[in-house]
């Protein structure tokens, strides 16, 4: 039966839906801007959590992660050698050179946003810039390959080339986090196929138009390797080193990739 999985493709969403999509996406993209406005030093994040739960209420959304599986947030607040899922609190109080990612999601209608970007507090050091910078340019590079007629792993091989791309561009060693990676998302916010941030082109679902991923690369400074904290959330470097966490949520359309999460920056 094997040759029927050529055949399969990711489950497309109608324009209208798209639009519902975005407008979710929309919210999580306003959502990102309130918190980062509200980064500085000396504040907690979980003063940035309270942040992101009224932005997302009073826009009349439900913040998608707060219960989500247990998890306590309405964000992901993954500072320095966090990669992903860092619990919202009140010991991690934000300091001139840290590296913050948030990772943030909004339900509308029925339809959920999911985004992420990383920021510093102040002045960076410049790898630590240099990884921010390359891993946003690896995203908007990767998601280029999100077109109808391709293969869920022509995404994640242009990520993968993209990644690789950057470290020439940027003059920076990048670490490509294994394990973790984008997924489909619709009415709920994750749903199959799982999307790996590298891998060889060519393979798994056909990419058809209204097919919509969250695309999601996790860069470090040192090492792909990763462990989880007892509090069975936190993901950090098994090195120490550094990461960043862009994503963005991208529908395939005859026009090309469009971004359902949208931010001005």
């Amino acid at each position: 039966m094997g040759f029927r999985k050529k055949n399969k493709t990711i489950a497309a969403k109608t324009p209208g839906e798209l639009d519902a999509m975005q407008a979710a996406g929309e919210i999580v993209g306003r959502t990102l801007q309130a918190v980062k406005a509200a980064a500085k030093p000396g504040v907690s994040t979980l003063e940035l959590d309270q942040v992101a739960e009224e932005t997302i209420r009073a826009a009349g959304a439900i913040p998608t992660f707060l219960g989500y599986h247990g998890f306590p947030g309405s964000i992901c607040a993954s500072v320095n050698e966090v990669i992903v899922h860092g619990i919202p609190n009140n010991e991690t109080v934000l300091q001139s050179g840290d590296l913050v990612s948030i990772d943030c999601g909004a339900t509308f209608d029925g339809w959920v946003g999911d985004s992420a970007w990383s920021f510093g507090i102040g002045e960076l050091d410049e790898d630590v810039d240099k990884l921010n910078r390359a891993t946003e340019w690896v995203l908007m590079e990767g998601l280029k390959a999100m077109r109808p007629g391709n293969r869920l792993t022509d995404v994640s091989h242009a990520l993968e080339v993209a990644t690789r791309k950057a470290e020439q561009l940027f003059d920076v060693h990048l670490g490509i986090v294994d394990g973790y990676g984008g997924h489909g998302i619709g009415r709920t916010m994750h749903e199959d196929p799982y999307l790996a941030n590298e891998g060889k082109p060519g393979r798994g679902p056909m990419i058809q138009e209204g097919s919509v991923l969250a695309i999601e690369p996790m860069l470090t400074l040192g090492t792909e390797d990763s462990a989880v904290l007892e509090d069975d959330w936190t993901v950090v470097t098994l090195d120490g080193s550094f990461a960043a966490h862009w994503e963005h949520t991208v529908a395939a359309t005859a026009g090309g990739p469009r971004i359902l999460t949208p931010r001005q920056e």
